[in-house]
């Protein structure tokens, strides 16, 4: 990788929801990411069998941790799935970023990351290393 801002990349299980609860509303105890703004409580959890709501597939950089202060990193994640048009939904810790893709889009964004210089680690199957086995 020739990028400062290349990153090894890997695919965490589970397929994740993302969901927007009024403000009033408990989140649960299955939560990964909360973040309460103006217009609400945005959650992120595990996909229940019953949802109905689109999956989203978690790419995570903890692999290249990093400190608040190195520029870039995020945008390069980001940066070229915008270019091909990838939605995502972002949650960073101190140290690295969990980067949700639309389930369906799983390939397409594997593909515009490994072009842009990052490694992503995948296993066979839906899903990947369980995001909450390093806590």
């Amino acid at each position: 990788m020739t990028s400062p801002t290349a990153q090894y990349l890997r695919i965490v299980s589970p397929v994740f929801a993302v969901e927007q609860l009024p403000h009033a509303a408990s989140p649960g105890d299955d939560w990964v990411v909360l973040v309460r703004g103006p217009e609400g409580l945005t959650v992120v959890r595990a996909a229940r069998p019953l949802d109905t709501g689109e999956g989203w597939i978690g790419f995570y950089s903890g692999a290249t941790a990093h400190d608040l202060d190195v520029p870039g990193m995020l945008a390069a994640i980001v940066t070229p799935l915008a270019e091909v048009a990838i939605p995502v939904f972002v949650a960073s810790t101190f140290h690295a970023d969990l980067v949700l893709v639309p389930q369906q889009r799983k390939q397409q964004a594997i593909i515009a990351l490994e072009e842009a210089g990052h490694h992503v680690e995948s296993r066979d199957g839906e899903g990947g290393e369980p995001f909450w086995s390093q806590h």
